[in-house]
């Protein structure tokens, strides 16, 4: 049993040591955000199976599957709301990127900085 556990918790800290690389590594916010939401959904998915097959009981076996449960479904979807969040505010892609495929389907909201002596002029007051 302690190989295995062994094994699990290995590979989970190698996904996360992984991640934190890539987050250091990678050249723009996008790639930052896959390493870093892919290897943190796998790592700590590892690390809790780790766990739970070490202690073996019950009531812990139910809370590491809990918990990879609800790290499956938060980590991705906040990975892509903030990869959202972040191309719509105008983070450029890296130089290195060839495929824009947001380009077509998302229409990017004007950035002109206004200052407040231009919002009395748009009120027709003069």
């Amino acid at each position: 049993m302690s190989i295995l556990t062994g094994t699990f918790l290995l590979l989970g800290s190698a996904l996360l040591l992984l991640a934190a690389i890539g987050v250091v590594r990678m050249p723009d916010v996008y790639m930052r955000m896959s390493a870093a939401s892919k290897g943190i959904s796998l790592g700590a998915g590892l690390l809790a199976i780790g766990l739970a097959v070490h202690l073996g009981e019950t009531g812990v076996t139910t809370r590491a599957l809990l918990l990879i449960l609800l790290v499956f479904l938060t980590a991705p979807v906040a990975g892509h709301m903030l990869g959202r969040a972040a191309y719509l505010s105008g983070v450029e892609l890296a130089e290195e990127t060839f495929l824009d495929e947001m380009r077509d389907a998302i229409e990017k909201p004007d950035r002109v900085a206004e200052s407040p002596d231009d919002a009395g002029d748009r009120t027709g007051d003069g």
